[in-house]
């Protein structure tokens, strides 16, 4: 992620705004699910930042951030109906990340894709009250002042969208290490088009989930089963996916949205994304496949994002 903030010149403001810019977009990234979504909102917040009277605001810090919060929301309205009118299942746009989101369970967890999936399952209200409280720790009063609601409205919605949240959160329970041995072997097993070490791999009842957004070929609903999914991705390395040739397909283990996943790239282009939720007994349970180009812009940068949650 760009480390500059936007604007012309250095100065007092931008400096303040700076060490605040990483949690403006950690915020805006986990109410909006979308990378350039966030950096719009973070750049829209850096125009009102400079646009104020900056000697009246006592806290810089829950000023951005109910700036921030407030842009977010508007934008989420305002592509709610674009989103229920998806062609096929929708997904986060995925970010490669690095920093405290590596390093601290709650920030990994909350910007997982399958967290991100669950957060859009909720109202804008309630998933800026969720992720304010219960990600970055703002209190109940400060979050009501961020979004313009009174105290016990916000509290309302903090217990619908915690209630929600835990009936649907995933539940895995595999540490980093043993994610990332599994992805290493998901990856050497998929290379080989080795479909007995696939479903080695796959829990029987695993779901996998694919974005193509209508813009390039990919499965309308879920597909289910460890037989189905592991011959769909054993196919990889013997067909042309997306116009490119098996022989030019590459992929790479890299960090995605707080975990260890993969990125299939050919033809001078990122072709899609996977990443996966492993159970306690180490077999992937569910599969997250973003192939939408429109959604693979942050990726293709190689750009990376911290984005914890302090």
């Amino acid at each position: 992620m760009n480390d500059v903030a936007p604007g012309q010149g250095a100065g007092p403001g931008q400096q303040v705004f700076q060490e605040h810019r990483r949690l403006l977009f950690s915020v805006a990234y986990r109410l909006l699910g979308s990378a350039a979504d966030a950096e719009d909102a973070v750049q829209d917040a850096w125009i009102r930042w400079t646009a104020a009277d900056r000697s009246q605001v006592a806290d810089p810090k829950a000023y951005l951030t109910r700036i921030v919060s407030n842009l977010a929301l508007e934008r989420l309205r305002s592509t709610r109906y674009k989103r229920e009118t998806y062609v096929g299942p929708w997904l986060p746009e995925p970010i490669l990340t690095g920093g405290d989101a590596s390093d601290a369970a709650v920030g990994a967890e909350s910007v997982s894709m399958a967290m991100l999936v669950v957060l859009e399952t909720l109202s804008p209200l309630e998933r800026a009250v969720f992720v304010l409280k219960d990600v970055f720790g703002f209190s109940h009063a400060e979050i009501a002042e961020a979004t313009e609601r009174s105290e016990p409205a916000v509290r309302q919605a903090a217990h619908r969208a915690r209630e929600h949240v835990q009936a649907r959160r995933p539940r895995y329970g595999a540490d980093r290490a043993r994610q990332r041995e599994v992805t290493e072997r998901f990856f050497a097993a998929t290379a080989g088009g080795d479909l007995n070490a696939l479903l080695e791999l796959l829990a029987p009842d695993v779901t996998l989930w694919t974005d193509g957004g209508g813009k390039v070929r990919q499965a309308l609903k879920p597909v289910v089963g460890a037989d189905t999914v592991a011959k769909w991705f054993a196919a990889l390395g013997t067909v042309t996916y997306q116009g490119v040739d098996p022989a030019d397909m590459r992929a790479e283990l890299v960090e995605i949205n707080g975990g260890p996943g993969l990125v299939f790239s050919g033809a001078g282009r990122v072709i899609s994304t996977v990443t996966f939720d492993v159970d306690a007994d180490g077999r992937i349970a569910a599969i997250h496949n973003v192939a939408n180009p429109d959604k693979l812009g942050a990726v293709a940068t190689g750009a990376r994002y911290d984005v914890g949650t302090t």
